[in-house]
């Protein structure tokens, strides 16, 4: 379906994700790789992994002799990461598997990074403590969550358009992506048995293209776009993107372009 300036959603959720969010969180992703302080040779997990951009970027670091692994509940995500995996290097081993449920040995990874997956997983504790398990001895976990919606324009926005749109039960939903609080992840490393726990927040600014594009098409990569369509059909999640554009339209450049502020708090933990 296109709407009068011609936007369509295409493809598949997972495929929607892997054109939309990558862009928005690569400057995440290479902080996240600088944390987990890679070497050449390094075994890596990617853990929620999504459609793999961070493990691509980790095998980069980590060259041929090292070898890197992508875990993701979604079985479309897996899909779509394995489509996308480089040839450069020995193949990334994606799988799907639950974060609470991880198919490794013991002691089996250097660096354990997630990015933006951590508020997402159920039973939190029991997950990071099977990471724990899967961390060898002097191992590092790295992993990003956001920061305050209401420090974060765009997702304020978006909450916005989704409650307009989706109603209050598909609002409550979107509220879990920032439940991963400081305290409440280095609380939970700590009883999960890591060291040296540490946070910060990191900050950047991302530049979009036009939002008229973006921002429907980043809101039906997600899980609350896809039930807005699965609930009131696409026009509606269209509808909901125009509304997160509007919501900006102070922030927005003559050509419908964006440089916007995002904040995540950045957790780390040795094993």
């Amino acid at each position: 379906m296109a709407d009068e300036t011609g936007f369509q959603l295409k493809g598949s959720a997972p495929e929607r994700y892997e054109q939309y969010a990558a862009p928005l969180m690569a400057p995440f992703v290479a902080t996240i790789l600088d944390a987990a302080d890679l070497f050449p040779g390094a075994t890596v997990l990617d853990l929620a992994c999504g459609t793999g951009f961070t493990a691509r970027a980790a095998a980069a670091r980590v060259g041929p002799a090292g070898r890197v692994s992508g875990a993701d509940v979604n079985q479309g995500m897996i899909r779509v990461a394995r489509e996308h995996a480089p040839r450069m290097y020995p193949d990334i081993e994606f799988t799907v598997a639950p974060a609470d449920k991880l198919p490794y040995e013991d002691a089996t990874f250097d660096a354990i990074v997630c990015q933006q997956g951590v508020q997402f997983f159920h039973e939190l504790p029991v997950a990071l403590a099977e990471t724990a398990r899967v961390t060898r001895p002097g191992g590092r976990f790295v992993a990003t969550a956001w920061a305050d919606r209401d420090r974060i324009p765009y997702f304020v926005a978006q909450y916005e358009a989704v409650k307009e749109y989706g109603g209050p039960e598909i609002a409550a939903d979107y509220e879990g992506a920032f439940s991963g609080t400081a305290e409440r992840l280095t609380t939970t490393l700590r009883t999960a048995g890591f060291h040296d726990v540490t946070s910060r927040e990191v900050s950047f600014g991302i530049a979009f293209p036009p939002l008229a594009e973006y921002a429907p098409g980043q809101l039906s990569s997600t899980s609350w776009g896809q039930s807005i369509v699965d609930n009131a059909g696409d026009d509606a999640l269209v509808r909901a993107g125009r509304a997160v554009q509007a919501r900006l339209a102070d922030r927005t450049a003559p050509d419908g372009s964006a440089t916007l502020p995002f904040t995540a708090n950045l957790v780390t933990g040795v094993r």
